[in-house]
């Protein structure tokens, strides 16, 4: 599931929690999961309010009895030792951590004694790891965003009064997309730009996606310019649309390129592993000679257009490379599909390939292949054969090969 958010009129962490509630996420089992850290004294209230005509939710905390300045190494504590779910832990401590980093840079103590003045507050303990229980009951595996609008003027705080965007946003919002809006109002508070930069994984115009629903979170003030809301769509990725041509089938992937000459050859395995987990259709590396004549290897990656960036942060962060390329390639295949055929080892799962000149051939998959040769100790090239001849004695004999659905006698 994708979700996008569109920030047109900046982000905050109530704005942020009033968008997920509003897309159907429950208030009340919001504030009874948080209560398990145990965080107690807060009332969570949302309300329907109106802005220029759109309906949207609210969210209101208010503390009950007063809240206390926490640092950070108590704030991780109470997370870390808390009985939420792994995943939401780490989004958390991760959106936490990268306030903390801020704040710790700008005051220049140690990142474990930063005090948390209103951003420690019980109210932003409630919207961020609210924030993060949404995404988990959401099933939210992506998200992305607009370019992040900045307001001006001036703020007042703990400290006095601070510039907008506050020091603590701008720290935080360091490599990310930003332009100048030029409303003076603050716009982005340091718990929306964390969420933004611990979540977001692209930044820019709406993903290709299918919307199956949109939330509104309501900020706290009225702006002159625009609505002062968050708007959050959730959708599904579409499935890239494969165009028959004659015999072919088409369609167009992203190819990203880089060539390495300074990396240790082990790393290759693991880089190509951890890229087929990011979406890679396929990964190949190819010797070359570079400038001054140097022996490398080019890395090309196809993926589909969705998981680039996924593809891109993973070589850039995993190998020695500095730059890389990336273009769309069109693509003719043959036309294929998985079925399933009866074998000595039971029922395998094959790959069933249409030619031009409108023959079948059946080609079975590796990984089953490997499986069965280790778990019946034979020679790989032998499983390949008996599966062949099997496959072409059921053609001969005008047996059908379908997509069966599996049973347990299925070798995956």
């Amino acid at each position: 599931m994708i979700a996008y958010f569109d920030c047109f009129s900046g982000i905050s962490g109530d704005m942020t929690l009033g968008a997920f509630i509003d897309l159907g996420v429950p208030a009340v089992w919001i504030k009874e999961t948080i209560q398990t850290l145990p965080l107690y004294g807060f009332d969570l209230s949302v309300q329907s309010i109106a802005r220029s005509g759109i309906q949207a939710s609210q969210v209101l905390v208010e503390v009950q009895h007063g809240g206390h300045a926490r640092d950070y190494a108590e704030i991780a504590s109470l997370i870390e030792n808390s009985p939420l779910s792994e995943a939401v832990k780490a989004r958390s401590l991760d959106i936490f951590g990268r306030i903390a980093d801020a704040e710790s840079r700008i005051h220049r103590c140690p990142l474990e004694k930063v005090h948390f003045h209103e951003v420690g507050a019980v109210d932003a303990i409630v919207d961020i790891v609210g924030a993060a229980l949404c995404i988990d009951y959401l099933k939210i595996d992506r998200v992305s965003a607009s370019r992040i609008p900045l307001g001006t003027g001036f703020v007042t705080c703990m400290h006095g009064p601070l510039p907008v965007p506050a020091p603590a946003t701008l720290e935080i919002l360091k490599g990310l997309p930003v332009y100048g809006s030029g409303i003076e109002d603050e716009l982005v508070t340091p718990t929306g730009a964390a969420i933004l930069a611990s979540l977001a994984d692209s930044f820019g115009s709406i993903p290709d996606m299918a919307v199956e629903s949109v939330g509104y979170g309501a900020g706290q003030r009225e702006l002159a310019a625009v609505p002062n809301l968050l708007r959050v769509m959730i959708g599904t990725p579409p499935e890239t649309p494969s165009v028959r041509h004659d015999a072919y089938l088409a369609d167009t992937v992203v190819v990203v390129e880089a060539c390495i000459d300074d990396m240790n050859p082990e790393i290759f395995g693991f880089v190509m592993e951890r890229l087929f987990e990011d979406g890679a259709l396929d990964v190949c590396w190819t010797p070359v000679f570079m400038k001054k004549n140097r022996p490398g290897t080019m890395i090309q990656v196809l993926c589909r257009k969705e998981r680039m960036e996924a593809v891109i942060e993973r070589v850039l962060t995993e190998t020695t490379s500095i730059g890389l390329r990336y273009y769309e390639a069109r693509r003719r295949m043959l036309a294929r599909e998985d079925v399933r055929i009866d074998t000595p080892f039971g029922r395998i799962q094959v790959k069933r390939v249409s030619e031009i000149n409108g023959k079948v051939r059946i080609v079975p998959e590796y990984d089953v292949c490997r499986r069965i040769a280790l778990e019946k100790n034979l020679p790989i090239r032998i499983v390949y054969e008996v599966i062949l001849e099997q496959a072409a004695k059921q053609r001969s004999s005008a047996c059908s090969l379908t997509n069966y659905p599996p049973t347990d006698r299925d070798v995956p």
